[in-house]
């Protein structure tokens, strides 16, 4: 995870407040359009001969949804409708957790549930859902080469590989392992995850970002310009922020420990196992592998 500067000079896009401030409001959607034409545009020259989504404009909706047969619901960082009906979610995952693709489809199922006319006639024709997920973790167990981290996901057919439905799209972006100095920075979509990594690092504006839109940018997310009400919202997520990713760290510092006891322990059974097949006594034995003998002699 991203280290933060003592003093930074713009905002955190990883924290709550940081990513909804640039990316959740009416005045800066200009910002969120070009992140996702360049996200679909990249998109696009992964999936030739696929027709390309292009967002020429946004409306912003509401972004809590409530299950329609209980109490369940979900909170969508962002959550935009294109101007043929098509609609957007937009997450900044912070965090690993259990059952994230589940998750992931559970939220997809709110923009494509709601289409659905009540009291009318409809033929269940379907605008096109996309998820977009800007995570801030590698999915686990090695699931995707370490220099892949833009996947485009779709309903296929298992046998022919062919898109067997195309209104339905999950785009995940697994920013760790973007790896680009601003030297190499060429397509808006380069420079776009640049920016989403590197932003609280920066103390000036890149020479390679000299689009008007990155203009915008960073006047939005230049610290000195919040409120009062904004830099005390921002400092209270910026702590969450701080104590998930401790949390995550202690998390993992317990797991490295445990792996090593578990592997001694391990270690310490085969070699006594060897030791008590060639013949060694049990007072022996337990002095190197530091085993009591009533282990040893269930060995």
């Amino acid at each position: 995870m991203a280290e933060e500067p003592r003093h930074e000079r713009y905002v955190n896009p990883y924290t709550d407040f940081g990513f909804k401030k640039l990316f959740g409001t009416e005045l800066n959607k200009e910002l969120l359009i070009s992140l996702l034409n360049a996200i679909f545009d990249r998109s696009a020259q992964l999936s030739p001969g696929e027709p390309k989504q292009v967002v020429k404009d946004l409306r912003y909706l509401p972004t809590e949804k409530m299950e329609a047969y209980g109490e369940r619901r979900a909170i969508f960082d962002v959550y935009c409708e294109g101007e043929n009906g098509e609609k957007f979610i937009v997450e900044m995952q912070k965090a690993s957790q259990d059952f994230f693709k589940d998750r992931s489809v559970f939220y997809s199922a709110f923009p494509i549930i709601e289409q659905g006319k009540v009291g009318a006639e409809w033929d269940f024709h379907l605008n096109n859902v996309y998820t977009v997920g800007i995570l801030n973790f590698v999915f686990p167990g090695d699931e995707y080469d370490k220099d892949c981290f833009h996947h485009e996901v779709k309903l296929m057919d298992v046998e022919d590989k062919h898109i067997f439905y195309d209104k339905l799209t999950y785009v995940y972006l697994e920013m760790p392992k973007f790896s680009k100095t601003e030297a190499e920075l060429v397509s808006m979509y380069d420079k776009w995850l640049f920016v989403l990594k590197n932003l609280t690092r920066l103390m000036e504006r890149p020479a390679a970002l000299q689009e008007r839109v990155f203009t915008r940018l960073f006047e939005e997310a230049e610290i000195a310009r919040f409120t009062p009400d904004e830099s005390r919202i921002y400092e209270e997520s910026k702590k969450h922020y701080r104590d998930l990713r401790n949390t995550i760290a202690s998390a993992e510092r317990r797991g490295r420990e445990e792996g090593r006891e578990e592997g001694r322990n391990q270690a310490n059974h085969e070699n006594a196992r060897k030791m008590k097949g060639l013949g060694a006594d049990s007072a022996f034995i337990a002095s190197v592998t530091g085993l009591s003998e009533e282990e040893i002699a269930q060995l």
